[in-house]
């Protein structure tokens, strides 16, 4: 056990490449902080959220290669969209013309519904078969996909993006989803599209009780 202990101590003191900052560090903690933004943002708690989003951004600006920043960018324009933000994801649309990246326009096309079938390829897979159906306006086989979608932010996202062509069904699956990460901004979001797409008046008022105690 001794002999073990001395070796490992000999490896810590020794072998400093193991201890030292990444060259990049800029980016893992970049990544971090926009981790922590779109939780808390999700969580509704929106003080520490603005923070983590400007240090997200403040890392990012340390490097030349904006594609960093332009991915943050569009990942605040997809999380305030998810939640029916309007946004038109401006911030990207100002460097868009220096980034040059077809995978990041298609994400902006993506994002704003003027995606073309020609794109769709470039998008992350788990959107892939949803745009072919939102492009193909098979609005049935598209809710579909947002049920099968295993990530919650994109399952989300997806939903927004149907806008009125989502149904009912979809819309408690996302609130499920939701409600199971605790994701307070969506979660209440999401009850107001569904109480305006229900009849029955006792349910109406269920669906109020709940707004109301999770808005306090």
């Amino acid at each position: 056990m001794r002999n073990l202990y001395i070796y490992i101590l000999f490896i810590i003191l020794f072998s400093g490449c193991s201890f030292s900052t990444p060259p990049n560090d800029w980016q893992y903690k970049s990544v971090n902080a926009f981790n922590s933004y779109t939780k808390n943002f999700l969580y509704s708690n929106d003080k520490i959220a603005k923070n983590d989003l400007q240090r997200a951004v403040s890392h990012a600006k340390n490097s030349a290669n904006l594609n960093h920043l332009a991915r943050i960018y569009l990942g605040k324009c997809a999380l305030n969209i998810s939640v029916g933000i309007d946004d038109r994801c401006q911030e990207y649309k100002d460097i868009k013309e220096i980034i040059n990246s077809n995978t990041l326009d298609a994400y902006y096309d993506f994002l704003l519904s003027i995606i073309t079938g020609k794109q769709i390829d470039k998008l992350p897979k788990i959107y892939q078969e949803f745009a072919w159906h939102m492009e193909t306006k098979n609005f049935k086989k598209a809710n579909t996909d947002i049920l099968s979608m295993d990530r919650a932010t994109s399952q989300i996202l997806a939903a927004s993006l149907l806008k009125n062509n989502i149904d009912k069904k979809s819309i408690n699956k996302v609130i499920e989803t939701a409600s199971f990460h605790g994701y307070k901004k969506a979660v209440i979001f999401w009850l107001k599209k569904l109480k305006r797409i229900t009849t029955d008046k006792k349910e109406v008022d269920k669906i109020n009780k709940k707004i109301s105690i999770l808005g306090k």
